[in-house]
């Protein structure tokens, strides 16, 4: 399952209503360690079926970031059933981010 590109409109419907786990990432354009965490993530969501990984992009999206306090990135956000279960800030293994959706 490749990651989805979530905004403001959409979050709600593919995020807080979502029947899976969500790992939500917040990031930006600009951001280095958020162009490395990219792959990872999609590497990631290839291999769990469970889970929908979905993007998020800081300045198109300033109010989900701040609603989410948001404060550096990239910051991983896994979501059960409409509720923040976990978090995860700056780049981490493929490894981390399995152990991190799989909670």
């Amino acid at each position: 399952m490749a990651v989805i590109k979530v905004n403001a409109d959409t979050f709600e419907a593919e995020v807080l209503k979502s029947d899976k786990t969500v790992v939500a990432d917040f990031n930006a354009t600009w951001c280095g360690p958020c162009k490395m965490m990219a792959p990872i993530l999609e590497q990631v969501s290839e291999k769990m079926d469970n889970v929908k990984f979905v993007a998020i992009d800081i300045d198109d999206n300033d109010v989900l970031a701040e609603d989410y306090e948001i404060f550096s990135i990239p910051c991983l956000v896994v979501f059960k059933n409409g509720e923040e279960t976990n978090r995860s800030v700056g780049l981490i293994s493929a490894d981390e981010l399995t152990a991190l959706a799989g909670e």
